[in-house]
């Protein structure tokens, strides 16, 4: 027994870092099982064996062993689907992550791309079907989901998201419901409040980098301030489409991926600010409504070019500053 403890306690390399992300998850996976439901749990579950399951494989080839970071990457995945989705697509989806954003780069820290966010784009480009139809109106008031297995489906305007309404031109949550997260979508991307209360702990915790964080909604409530004085904005107003879809989790949670995100200061900026921009016009003007994932994933393979970029600019000017 001593020895299968001992086995189970070693079975992942430990990461500081990473336990923070995920201590910062907690609350926001709480809300989630009040607002969606126990099958919340049951997902996160199956997401987490496989992608342990699958970095094991992997890690053991190599002579070595899955770190922390793969139960990041579960707690993301799960929680950026929608509690609906089936279990088997929620396998496939984190078997890709893991295999096509991480293992194939080598590993953990070679990564170039996110690996939640990738396998988001994939289940959401593969089933469709089961990843944008198959919206659930939220359990309220007391004990909520804490007493219910998932919430009913149902038709009409009341299951869709704000992204849906707002491109349909129906009735929208309002600015109190959206902060507070009493909305449907997935299923830790709707509470505004709580993903900001994450956001103060891990940059107090010099987990995620400010400037990214920040040039991200910089650049996105800039760019959403602009189409809405041109009148192309699909939004009521600039700050109702930062706390609609996922715009602040992406924020929060997947630009600021240190191992996917530049690591200088002014890469760091151009690359939010980038970011931000991007997403809001592919939520604007594509038929995918949800831009965040796909900025944060074109972004990711510029990494490398900005760093380059920033690093020559600086020499340059240290070399221009010697000479004269």
């Amino acid at each position: 027994m001593a020895e299968q403890t001992l086995s189970l306690k070693t079975l992942l390399r430990k990461q500081p870092m990473m336990r923070r992300v995920l201590i910062s998850l907690i609350p926001i996976l709480i809300f989630s099982i009040y607002s969606h439901g126990w099958r919340v749990i049951s997902v996160l579950a199956v997401v987490t064996v496989v992608g342990v399951v699958t970095e094991y494989f992997f890690e053991k080839s190599r002579n070595g062993k899955p770190t922390e970071s793969v139960l990041v990457s579960c707690f993301l995945f799960t929680l950026i689907l929608p509690v609906t989705v089936p279990y088997w697509i929620a396998a496939v989806g984190i078997a890709f992550a893991i295999t096509f954003g991480k293992q194939v780069f080598g590993g953990f820290a070679r990564n170039v791309f996110n690996p939640a966010i990738l396998g988001r784009v994939f289940v959401f480009i593969t089933f469709p079907a089961a990843m944008t139809n198959s919206w659930t109106e939220p359990f309220t008031g007391f004990p909520g989901g804490f007493a219910k297995w998932v919430p009913e489906l149902t038709d009409g305007i009341s299951s869709t998201t704000p992204l849906a309404a707002a491109s349909q031109g129906t009735s929208l949550p309002t600015h109190l419901q959206l902060f507070i997260g009493n909305i449907s979508g997935s299923m830790g991307e709707t509470s505004a409040i709580l993903i900001l209360i994450a956001a103060v702990y891990l940059i107090a915790t010099k987990t995620a980098s400010w400037k990214i964080t920040t040039s991200v909604l910089a650049g996105s409530l800039g760019m959403e301030v602009i189409l809405y004085l041109f009148g192309l904005s699909r939004f009521p107003d600039p700050i109702y489409a930062i706390l609609s879809g996922g715009v602040l989790f992406g924020a929060v949670f997947m630009a600021t991926d240190p191992i996917t995100a530049p690591s200088t200061d002014a890469g760091k900026w151009i690359f939010g600010f980038l970011v931000g921009i991007l997403a809001a016009i592919i939520r604007e003007f594509s038929l995918f409504r949800e831009g965040m994932m796909f900025a944060i994933l074109i972004m990711n393979s510029f990494v490398p070019l900005l760093d380059i970029a920033v690093k020559s600019a600086k020499s340059g000017a240290a070399k221009r500053r010697v000479e004269a």
